[in-house]
C-alpha cells in the first residue's frame, strides 16, 4: 500500500465566505480549493464555447494562471469566487476566439495572395475582396473587430457574444453597429 504525499492541502475552506476571504488574503490553499471546485465548470464553459477539448484545456490553464497571479486583486464584496472565476474564463475564451479569428484571417490573406492561374470567373475579385476586408477589419478598434469576427467567422449571435465576452448585450450591439459603420467607410474609401 502506497502512502503518496499530495502536494495539495487536503483541507480547504468549508464555506463560500471563508473561500472568498482566503482568496482576498492570497491564501494558496483557497486557490487550490477553487481549482478543485471550479475547474470542471471552467473547462465545461471553455469546451462549450470553443468546441475543442484541447483549446478548452489550454484556456482552463490560462484561467487558473490568471487567477493565481491576480488572486490578491479579488474583492469579495464584488462577487463570489465562482463569479470571479467565470469572468476570467469569459475573457480568456474571448481572447482565444479572437486569436482564432486572427489566425483564420492570416491564412485567408496568405491564400488570397497566391491565386492559382486556373481560377474561374469572379474568383480573383473575390480573393481581392477578402484581402481588402481583412485589412479593413485589422484597422477597427479591438472591441469592434472582436464582435464582428465572432459574428461572421464564428457565426455567433449578439446574445452569444455577450455571454462569451461578459459584455452587456447593449455594448455588443453598439460595437457591432459602430464596427459595421466604420468598416463600410473603410471599404468605400474616400468619396470622389
Amino acid at each position: 500500500m502506497s502512502t503518496a504525499v499530495s502536494p495539495w492541502p487536503a483541507e480547504g475552506p468549508d464555506t463560500e465566505a471563508e473561500l472568498a476571504s482566503g482568496l482576498a488574503r492570497g491564501d494558496e490553499s483557497c486557490l487550490v480549493t477553487l481549482f478543485r471546485r471550479g475547474g470542471p465548470r471552467v473547462h465545461a464553459l471553455a469546451r462549450r464555447a470553443l468546441g475543442d477539448s484541447r483549446e478548452a484545456e489550454d484556456v482552463t490553464q490560462q484561467v487558473f494562471l490568471a487567477a493565481w497571479r491576480g488572486q490578491t486583486g479579488y474583492r469579495p464584496e464584488l462577487g463570489t469566487p465562482m463569479a470571479w472565476l467565470t469572468g476570467i474564463t469569459r475573457r480568456k475564451i474571448a481572447d482565444c476566439l479572437a486569436a482564432r479569428a486572427r489566425r483564420a484571417a492570416l491564412v485567408e490573406g496568405a491564400g488570397a495572395r497566391y491565386i492559382p492561374w486556373h481560377t474561374g470567373p469572379g474568383e480573383a475579385e473575390a480573393a481581392v475582396d477578402r484581402v481588402l476586408l481583412t485589412r479593413a477589419l485589422a484597422r477597427l478598434p479591438v472591441p469592434q473587430r472582436t464582435v464582428l469576427c465572432l459574428a461572421f467567422y464564428e457565426d455567433l449571435t449578439q446574445p452569444q457574444i455577450a455571454e462569451l465576452t461578459g459584455w452587456p448585450l447593449g455594448t455588443v450591439k453598439s460595437h457591432a453597429r459602430r464596427g459595421m459603420r466604420r468598416l463600410r467607410l473603410l471599404l468605400e474609401g474616400p468619396a470622389s
